[in-house]
């Protein structure tokens, strides 16, 4: 798929939400800046601190959690009040952009909610206790969404940076302190608070400047034909509505969270991108019907793809293509664009597999069940391609989709029951120069 395919779609310039389509990590991030180039603002509307994304520019590695895509372009940049914002994160991201010279042009939603540092010790103690491990990525992204919808003890970035800080502050610590207690927090709620109020008032005073009324300025922007590019985090495996629950994310993360999560009506969506791995990867704990056993493959598949967590560093679980899962999250999202990557990763496996239906109770089925517990994948096998130099992806990549290996290109094709209308080939993921 050209970017100038996506772009041509209508006379005004569009909206275009890019998602992931897996248990994240599929390399949205990766396509959002090829998209970028051609967009006025970036736009995070879900997530918070757990997404991670890297880029490599001039031997300078940039890693972002909160920040958009965008920032090294010199694009708008929007968080929307659909994210759950740690301001010590995010200060640290402007900070280090501007150590190396970049200064972002950042909006942040008043109505977003604040990360406290009670929220990463729940966090903790929630998968590390007796009861059902996630694992999470301990950032306090649950407990922040979680005290948001009991609609007492979040905090949003408006009050945050309010003259009544302190006050809402202190009546959040007070009513819960003694939940903390149960949990083996040792602080009183003087100390708490006092250190908590000192050290997050120096970064409120500091992010103020960048705080406004966000939904305002992205329909505004949309009403004057400006190019919007939405950015999702984690995967659409990972939705708290529709993914393997209870390993989930505890925000939506499919393309209509774009509305609620940014505040734009969903007939200003104009095209969605859905992005994939040409095989599955999973952080953490959860079913995970695809999961490779041969640990030879395994591990060869994790070392080429570099697949260790962003935010974590922890290594990926490592899986075969599920065309049930992906046909499921295709479903959802209603997607116009596929992109893959990360094929050059399968080059040189002998025999690649590809799960296109599940086993439940002895039957066969194509359909994606909300309890992944006793599904056994049924697999196809394609004869795989060899190991490509990287001379030999340079060529590829300068000359086109059609001059792929031939197996390469049944794998991508493969058991799908319409074509592509277009296809991002995201072949060279080590070579970011060559985007």
């Amino acid at each position: 798929m050209a970017v100038s395919t996506i772009y041509s779609c209508r006379d005004t310039m569009p909206c275009i939400v890019v998602v992931g389509l897996q248990w994240g990590d599929e390399g949205k991030g990766k396509i959002v800046d090829i998209l970028a180039e051609k967009s006025d603002a970036v736009v995070r509307f879900n997530g918070g601190s757990n997404a991670g994304h890297t880029v490599i520019v001039n031997n300078i590695k940039y890693v972002f959690h909160l920040i958009p895509s965008g920032a090294l372009q010199g694009k708008k940049l929007i968080i929307g009040n659909g994210v759950v914002i740690d301001p010590i994160q995010l200060y640290s991201e402007i900070m280090f952009l501007k150590r190396n010279g970049i200064e972002v042009d950042l909006t942040i939603s008043d109505r977003a909610h604040i990360v406290l540092p009670h929220h990463k010790f729940l966090d903790s103690c929630l998968d590390t206790g007796d009861g059902v491990k996630i694992g999470t990525t301990r950032r306090g992204i649950g407990p922040t969404y979680s005290d948001k919808m009991s609609r007492r003890y979040g905090l949003r970035m408006g009050e945050y940076i309010g003259p009544k800080f302190k006050n809402i502050l202190e009546r959040i610590v007070r009513e819960k302190i003694d939940i903390l207690k149960l949990y083996g927090f040792k602080e009183s709620f003087r100390e708490y608070f006092d250190k908590v109020y000192s050290e997050y008032s120096f970064y409120a005073e500091r992010l103020k400047k960048y705080v406004s009324n966000t939904t305002y300025i992205i329909n505004e922007m949309i009403d004057k034909g400006k190019t919007i590019l939405f950015e999702g985090a984690q995967g659409t495996l990972l939705d708290i509505d529709h993914g393997t629950y209870t390993y989930v994310t505890s925000s939506n993360t499919i393309a209509g969270a774009v509305c609620t999560g940014s505040g734009i009506s969903p007939k200003k969506i104009d095209k969605i991108v859905g992005v994939f791995k040409a095989y599955v990867t999973r952080v953490g704990l959860g079913p995970f019907p695809t999961e490779i056993k041969e640990k030879e493959t395994a591990n060869r598949i994790r070392s080429i793809g570099n697949e260790f967590g962003a935010t974590t560093g922890r290594p990926r679980r490592i899986g075969w293509l599920d065309l049930v899962a992906l046909k499921y999250a295709e479903k959802i999202n209603h997607t116009d664009f596929l992109a893959i990557t990360k094929i050059d990763v399968l080059g040189g496996i002998n025999r690649i597999k590809i799960c296109v239906k599940y086993v439940l109770n002895g039957r066969e089925t194509e359909i994606f069940p909300s309890i992944l517990n006793n599904v056994k994948p049924k697999y196809i096998e394609l004869k795989g391609w060899r190991e490509l130099s990287r001379e030999e992806w340079r060529e590829i990549a300068l000359s086109g989709y059609s001059t792929l290996p031939k197996e390469t290109i049944k794998y991508i094709e493969s058991n799908w029951e319409r074509p592509f209308e277009e296809i991002v080939n995201d072949l060279i993921e080590k070579y970011p120069e060559l985007k």
